[in-house]
């Protein structure tokens, strides 16, 4: 792009509250950092943090935009000064602190990666905070290896459907759990070995006679709650819990004697206030080990629907309904 305008069309949270108020605004373009590049968004994704914000309760850090989106697929229309390796014209998806939802989005030069071979925008902008939170939530932080056992709490939700066929492609036995027989069906499509449905089975029976008694080496949980302590319960010896949040309660009561006598380490992390290196880091991993699987197929990201940008409220309901992976809003 050679000429860029003084304003964008974007998606604002007008004050806090449910899906209504998310209105179409225009403002003006951001400003390019040094380190940064300016993205002419063709998609972004839609996920649970950015309902979170809409509804007050997760703000955005310190600098980031105020209009909610976390990923972006696009095309680069504008590079800061010290940026090397980019150039104008690039197809690149991007994980960003906010600013998504807007036709032009700043994003940090080490947290842009280049669309899959044969991937269009939608797919790219899948891609994102699913699989930067995934890896390093599960491959960094729970140092899944191949041959040990994993299970994902929510696996038809967008970072379950990644977990299932990052840790299967890696060579992990790989349990879900879901909130229903079809979304079971789904995580055993995706690789599961076993999806446990926990309306109404108990997942510590299920999955301790799945492993004869021998318990889950790394465990991703979204749920919290009363999860803690039945997770703690399912772990074998020297498992590693990993909270990524707390749809359950962020508030548990558990036995702290069944974590020190399997030696478990219960660790938790938030991306998205961390620091841009930090994020380039999991972004160069991401190109190494897990890009090539996405070009030929091994794993893709699982849409469940696409949007207008202007139906960005009818989106964070259906988000908030009953979904199956990931949802996407495109200016196509």
């Amino acid at each position: 792009m050679t000429t860029l305008p003084q304003d964008m069309l974007a998606i604002e949270i007008s004050r806090p509250g449910g899906p209504e108020v998310l209105r179409t605004v225009r403002r003006p373009l951001p400003d390019v950092p040094a380190e940064g590049v300016l993205i002419a968004v063709e998609a972004a994704g839609v996920n649970r943090p950015d309902a979170l914000q809409r509804q007050g309760v997760y703000p955005p850090p310190a600098g980031a935009s105020d209009i909610p989106g976390l990923e972006v697929a696009g095309t680069i229309a504008s590079v800061g000064a010290g940026v090397r390796g980019l150039e104008v014209g690039d197809k690149v998806t991007a994980l960003v602190a906010g600013g998504g939802y807007a036709r032009f989005c700043v994003a940090p030069a080490g947290c842009c990666l280049p669309w899959p071979d044969g991937y269009g925008a939608v797919q790219a902008a899948a891609l994102p905070e699913t699989f930067f939170t995934v890896w390093s939530n599960v491959f960094e932080r729970g140092r899944l290896q191949a041959g040990e056992s994993f299970l994902v709490h929510g696996g038809t939700s967008g970072i379950g459907t990644t977990a299932i066929q990052l840790a299967r492609a890696f060579g992990a036995r790989v349990f879900a759990t879901a909130g229903s027989a079809d979304k079971c069906e789904a995580c055993r499509r995706l690789g599961a070995e076993i999806a446990v449905n926990y309306r109404t089975d108990d997942f510590v029976a299920a999955l301790k006679a799945a492993t004869d008694g021998r318990g889950v080496d790394v465990i991703l949980d979204m749920v919290g709650g009363d999860y803690v302590d039945r997770n703690y319960e399912l772990a074998a010896i020297d498992g590693r819990i990993v909270q990524i949040a707390f749809l359950g309660g962020a508030k548990a009561t558990a036995n702290f004697a069944k974590l020190m006598q399997k030696r478990l380490v219960h660790t938790g992390s938030t991306l998205r206030p961390r620091e841009a290196s930090f994020k380039a880091g999991i972004a160069s991993a991401l190109r190494d080990k897990v890009w090539p699987l996405l070009a030929d197929g091994t794993v893709a990201p699982v849409i469940d629907r696409v949007f207008a940008f202007e139906q960005a409220a009818e989106a964070h309901a259906y988000l908030e309904a009953d979904h199956i992976g990931k949802i996407v809003l495109t200016f196509d």
